[in-house]
């Protein structure tokens, strides 16, 4: 049950008298002044599970210490200073810790660049503040706030209901039950179950239908749900993304552990210091880690997120940006995304299909009592005429819900009672027995016939682009309590009420711009089939294959499996069913994305590889989201996805440079302990070498990506990493044999010159080859980003000069004669011509077999 917690005015507040609670919370329902609430916030803290603590700066700067790799350098590093290496001991240790604090730096500015676009989307809360509502982020509530709750908002704190109107809330993620709970502003007996607590509201669950006004008792970690924050913690699956980058990580992992037993079993075959032998192994380590690669993939999808956010596009879950890259199956809603979501009420006809004002006030009958899920169907019945409701009375109501697909109030006016029923033509004509003839009091039997022509009628609307429901009513009892499913039968037709929705102008141009860049469009919809073939017709969207909701349901998973694939319109479809559609879909093989805005749509948006809402959806389908567009329009989205492809090529490209040139390099340095006298390069400028390389890499994130790249989805193959080193790796271990042999034969260079030289070479070679790997195309007419370009050639005149500074002889470097820049220049260019064809013949080979 609730703790009992130190904000509690009684607990557990549910058992106390609503009067006592407000006493204890000093509040009144009309709810607190800003500056009271203010007071209180600085007490209670804001309304947050802080599921996960945020470590502070310091904290997390010394936690990049824990990199074993980093600790034996330091260890290294220090038996070094204890063995009168001091110079050794004081670079290697500076090195390191530049290395750490880029990565730091980095990744600190990448986070707090992710946390202020979270902060932008943030869900709200409508708070009587000052007696007057406000819309606040739902972090700033406290204890006595008074807070408006209605279908589709997030419950935001724990709170004792004030007023409840057909109020049915989902709380499942705490009690487990799936059912909705139905809550009202009662007194309850002490010993009620939390589960079956209906006079209190519980943080993490959401409205259903209905609308309620509540009093705020508990926030943040007080609430029934911030008990078990912890269990809520868990981390999400892995992207594949992810999957990927860790399978990389082992790759290279193994790599260096086998170079590094092969270099101190060589050193000491050969008899070598033992200090100097390990200090050379664990420097070709660090060599071979890509250690920048986090530091790579956080700023990568910050700088994303960032330019997504100016395309106004905000990305919650970071990760996911790789996933929409990828994704190559997008379902969608048609309302708001292929339509223009301003529905007008065109039309309202009795049985006989002529204008009927009777049947128009039925329908703003049911939708002006209406108090559970309002859609802009019922706006628009409303926006079409006033009515003076002063005659009527509402008795009770049976909420919207989208099995039954209908809505029903129950009425009363002049000591009469009856049932108004609103729904989906197909299921209000199967529960109808009779229809009204040419009067109200004239009323016909509903025969297989007319039926038939009934349902004749309604597909001839739908043709014509009509979205249609169906109006009946029942005549109850003067003394009929309470409206109940089971009430809706033998019901008494009334006539169609139609609505159209004219497609968006831009939805044509974007849905054909999505399929250029290899993005499958799937409508998923509650509607029916024809109207939205009308809206497919009227957009150009060739409709390949249709599938009902009563088909799927009589589907089993394997034949769903291979229907969903072939189809791409999918209608008359439950939210269970959506989410089955997107369970085959992923079971294929696809990347799915799913774009929706409704409370039904919440469930698939969570099962989706890429859940996509809107910033005016519902509370509940925002929070179940990964991104949130700005607009409500599919060319937003599509440049969120070129987006995404740019993001995971930049990414793509660092992973490429490490796996082909770095590798090769130190690859070859471990080779060369083979047969030279000496270490062929000293530990610590091993490390100056790779912090140089990794400093010429940071650009990377803000580098352009080909147009060509982000014509069709990427996928994370670590395939085609390995075979790309496989290709590439030889081509820099060959030029660096052919470095070692003009090195030792030409120049006759001992240990000294050697060192310099191959330094020189090897940095000069890995950073260049950037401008080669980046594209798969020709690299003269790929322009790289300016930064890159100044970075990766400053880098190669630092190493040129390094040589030649008071700094040389500390690092072991002697000023190499002229010749060897001439040899330097023709094996430089020799190597990157090599590389580009080989990089040539490799994508050659790739788009034979459809890479």
């Amino acid at each position: 049950m609730q703790p009992p917690s130190k904000q509690s005015p009684a607990a557990p507040y549910f058992y106390q008298p609503l009067a006592n609670v407000l006493r204890k919370l000093d509040t009144t329902p009309g709810g607190l002044t800003t500056a009271t609430a203010r007071a209180r916030l600085s007490k209670s803290g804001p309304n947050e599970l802080r599921l996960h603590k945020k470590r502070s700066l310091a904290l997390e700067f010394l936690s990049r210490f824990r990199n074993p790799l980093v600790l034996i350098l330091l260890g290294a590093s220090t038996i070094s200073a204890f063995t009168g290496e001091v110079t050794s001991c004081l670079l290697i240790s500076s090195m390191v810790l530049v290395s750490i604090l880029l990565d730091f730096v980095q990744e600190h500015r990448a986070g707090q660049a992710a946390e202020r676009l979270q902060h932008s989307v943030t869900v709200r809360a409508s708070v009587l503040r000052d007696g007057q509502p406000q819309s606040l982020p739902m972090s700033q509530l406290v204890p006595g706030d008074v807070v408006q709750l209605a279908a589709g908002d997030l419950v935001p704190a724990d709170g004792r209901v004030l007023q409840a109107r057909d109020c049915f809330v989902n709380q499942s993620l705490l009690t487990g039950e799936s059912y909705p709970v139905e809550k009202h502003a009662h007194e309850l007996p002490e010993g009620v179950e939390l589960a079956a607590t209906d006079n209190a509201v519980f943080m993490g669950s959401s409205v259903i239908s209905g609308a309620a006004t509540v009093v705020i008792c508990l926030t943040g970690p007080a609430t029934a749900i911030g008990a078990v924050a912890d269990e809520l913690a868990t981390p999400a699956p892995p992207t594949a993304f992810e999957v990927g980058t860790r399978r990389f990580g082992l790759l290279i992992m193994r790599l260096t552990l086998l170079l590094v037993l092969f270099v101190v079993l060589t050193s000491a075959l050969f008899h070598r210091p033992w200090l100097q032998s390990f200090l050379f192994a664990v420097a070709l380590a660090v060599g071979l880690t890509p250690e920048l690669l986090p530091m790579i993939i956080s700023v990568t999808l910050a700088r994303g997120a960032l330019r997504m956010a100016k395309k106004k596009v905000i990305v919650k879950h970071l990760p996911a940006m790789h996933n929409l890259g990828s994704m190559d199956v997008l379902c969608t809603d048609k309302t708001g995304t292929l339509t223009e979501a301003h529905i007008r009420l065109v039309r309202s006809l009795d049985p006989a299909l002529r204008e009927s004002p009777r049947v128009l006030l039925l329908a703003y009958l049911n939708s002006a009592f209406e108090t559970g899920l309002r859609s802009p169907l019922d706006e628009a019945i409303l926006e079409r005429q006033q009515v003076d409701l002063s005659a009527w009375r509402k008795i009770d109501e049976v909420p919207f819900d989208f099995e039954r697909r209908r809505v029903s109030v129950l009425i009363e006016k002049a000591g009469e009672r009856q049932l108004v029923v609103k729904g989906a033509p197909e299921d209000i004509l199967r529960l109808s027995t009779q229809y009204e003839g040419d009067r109200p009091d004239t009323l016909l039997p509903v025969t297989p016939a007319e039926r038939e022509r009934f349902l004749g009628a309604f597909a001839d609307l739908g043709k014509e682009g009509f979205r249609v429901l169906a109006i009946a009513w029942r005549p109850v009892a003067a003394d009929h309590p309470h409206a109940v499913v089971s009430d809706e039968t033998e019901l008494t037709f009334a006539g169609f009420v139609a609505f159209l929705d004219p497609p968006k102008p831009s939805a044509g141009r974007a849905l054909q711009e999505l399929s250029r860049s290899g993005v499958q469009i799937k409508i998923l919809t509650g509607d029916n089939e024809l109207v939205t073939q009308h809206v497919c017709a009227e957009l150009g969207l060739p409709v390949v294959g249709l599938l009902l909701g009563p088909e799927v349901a009589a589907l089993d998973d394997d034949a769903l499996f291979a229907r969903a694939t072939a189809a791409n319109l999918f209608c008359r479809v439950t939210p269970a069913q959506k989410n089955r559609i997107l369970r085959a879909l992923q079971a294929r093989g696809h990347v799915v994305g799913f774009l929706g805005d409704g409370i039904n749509d919440a469930p698939a948006l969570h099962a989706a590889d890429v859940g996509i809402s809107v910033d005016s959806a519902v509370d509940v389908a925002k929070a179940a989201a990964t991104m949130i567009l700005l607009e409500h329009d599919l060319a937003v989205l599509h440049e969120g996805i070129l987006e995404g492809r740019a993001t995971f090529g930049n990414v793509m490209k660092y992973i490429m440079m490490g796996t082909s040139s770095n590798f090769g390099n130190m690859f070859s340095m471990a080779a060369a302990a083979l047969f030279l006298p000496f270490l062929p390069m000293l530990p610590m400028q091993i490390l100056l070498n790779n912090l140089l390389y990794d400093i010429s890499e940071i650009p990377i994130p803000m580098d352009r990506v080909d147009a060509e790249y982000l014509e069709r989805p990427q996928r994370w193959d670590m395939r085609f990493v390995r075979n790309f080193m496989l290709t590439v790796g030889p081509v820099s271990s060959l030029f660096d044999v052919l470095t070692f042999v003009l090195l030792l034969k030409v120049l006759h260079a001992g240990e000294a010159l050697f060192h310099t030289g191959w330094f020189v070479e090897s940095i000069a070679s890995q950073v260049l080859v950037i401008f080669l790997i980046r594209t798969r195309g020709n690299p003269l007419r790929s322009r790289p980003s300016a930064l890159l370009l100044a970075t990766s050639l400053t880098v190669v005149a630092v190493a040129v000069a390094l040589p030649f500074t008071p700094f040389a002889h500390y690092l072991g470097f002697v000023p190499p004669p002229p010749l060897f820049f001439v040899i330097l220049i023709g094996m430089v260019t020799g190597y990157l011509g090599m590389v580009e064809l080989v990089k040539r013949r490799f994508f050659i080979r790739l788009g034979r077999r459809g890479g």
